[in-house]
């Protein structure tokens, strides 16, 4: 099965955090995270098009820059995703550079606050020096953003700050039935692209996907119903779903809402900046141990665990930090209890 969703780590497990999720079928990608990212290809961070920011220290938040400067000059409409005070955060950024000479730039930065019940957000246009323009308000209830065919959701968790974990959903995963769509005898094209597209919308079954090909030199064109193709060609499977959590303490409220989030996915990004030997050290930074991601993982019944966001102090130990999460993640470890 070929996933929507081809995510990988942007830097290594000693740097900055950040995920990188690009969106198979639609040349775009989803940014967990603004550490550093000046060694990603351009190619690359331009098919960004939604940004999910933890929280704004240092590690989390330095390739903000980074990202502005490749984007300033495109014609593109660029989310960012924050808690609270991520509008302020963004609006101090800007005004650190003078824009006296951005008239007629294309680019419309969005920038969202998540807060407990609400999100409300900004547009900062390029042409007018990012000043900003306030966006609808909306309730909270969990989802943050859609996109096409999928969604991300969040919490809220403590970091001594409020800091966001994320989880990225598809709606749904729809293979086509290659035996059923030769014997239609219809070529595929990017009509299945309108049709999964249409069944994801909720389309009536009546509405007509347009099909079209060359043959022979001419163009052949066939309507047929999105309900007929649905069932005729369409296997509709449990969309893949990722969850990204970094820098929380090991609190009780903390791994139930992170259990929560990170329910039953196929990959569960969790930091583990500290090994269990030093979990005194984790506690008093906020942060989580190899061990306590292990036993997140395994309560949330993840498919897969990866460990990233290790302190320097472990150099050449990575490998000790993988296992021993793995050892819990398994049951070989014992799990942690929350404080």
């Amino acid at each position: 099965m070929k996933f929507s969703f081809q995510p990988r780590l942007v830097n290594g497990p000693f740097g900055d955090p950040g995920l990188y999720v690009a969106l198979r079928w639609q040349g775009q990608a989803l940014l967990f995270d603004l550490g550093r990212i000046d060694r990603m290809p351009a190619a690359q961070l331009f098919k960004v098009r939604q940004v999910f920011v933890t929280h704004t220290h240092m590690d989390h938040f330095i390739g903000f820059d980074h990202l502005l400067r490749l984007f300033l000059c495109r014609e593109t409409a660029l989310e960012l995703y924050g808690p609270e005070g991520i509008i302020a955060n963004v609006a101090g950024k800007l005004r650190g550079y003078t824009w006296n000479l951005v008239d007629g730039y294309p680019l419309r930065l969005r920038v969202y606050e998540v807060g407990r019940d609400r999100v409300r957000g900004v547009e900062l246009p390029a042409s007018r020096a990012f000043a900003p323009e306030p966006l609808p308000e909306r309730s909270f209830g969990g989802v943050v953003a859609e996109g096409n065919g999928y969604r991300v959701s969040a919490v809220h968790l403590d970091h001594r700050i409020d800091c966001l974990g994320f989880a990225a959903e598809e709606d749904t995963h729809l293979n086509v039935r290659t035996d059923a769509l030769e014997q239609l005898g219809v070529p595929p094209g990017p009509w299945l692209n309108a049709l999964k597209a249409a069944v994801r919308r909720g389309d009536p079954e009546d509405q007509c996907v347009l099909a079209e090909w060359r043959s022979g030199g001419t163009v052949q064109r066939r309507e047929l119903p999105v309900g007929f193709l649905r069932r005729r060609l369409l296997v509709e499977t449990p969309g893949q779903k990722l969850a990204y959590v970094t820098d929380a303490i090991f609190s009780a409220a903390n791994a139930e809402r992170i259990v929560a989030l990170a329910r039953g996915a196929d990959v569960f990004y969790c930091e583990s900046l500290f090994a269990d030997a030093d979990r005194e050290q984790a506690l008093r930074r906020y942060h989580l141990t190899a061990r306590q991601a292990g036993t997140l993982a395994r309560l949330a019944r993840v498919k897969r665990l990866e460990l990233f966001h290790f302190s320097p102090r472990y150099d050449g130990q990575a490998e000790r930090l993988r296992a021993e999460g793995e050892a819990a993640f398994r049951g070989d470890l014992e799990p942690d209890e929350p404080i």
